[in-house]
């Protein structure tokens, strides 16, 4: 169990993926920069087996910003975007309406 006040310190915000490149080695990775309001955070991210790289530029998407800065297969990876996975299935989490990037969730 997580207590509120541990929940409270993730920085969850919106996002607009303003790019989305492959990982030379990796065939599951991409490395995408995510606009969270007036700043960029690159990510890596492991859905190349469930989206082609079009389909993702310019996607709504949810982000946690705050993360210790990791390094993945030589890139840096600043945030982590929140998807879901049913199975074989994997989807991003998306707004369901249009906000601004960098809004916060609650």
């Amino acid at each position: 169990m997580v207590n509120i006040e541990d929940f409270r310190k993730f920085d969850i915000r919106t996002g607009k993926v303003t790019s989305v490149d492959d990982i030379k080695g990796s065939g599951r990775l991409y490395v995408m920069n995510v606009d969270v309001g007036g700043r960029s955070i690159q990510i890596v991210a492991g859905l190349k087996k469930y989206y082609r790289k079009e389909e993702l530029e310019r996607k709504n998407v949810i982000v946690i910003t705050n993360l210790e800065p990791a390094t993945i297969m030589g890139v840096r990876s600043e945030g982590m975007l929140l998807a879901a996975q049913d199975g074989d299935k994997v989807t991003a989490l998306v707004p369901d309406k249009d906000v601004k990037e960098g809004s916060r969730v609650t």
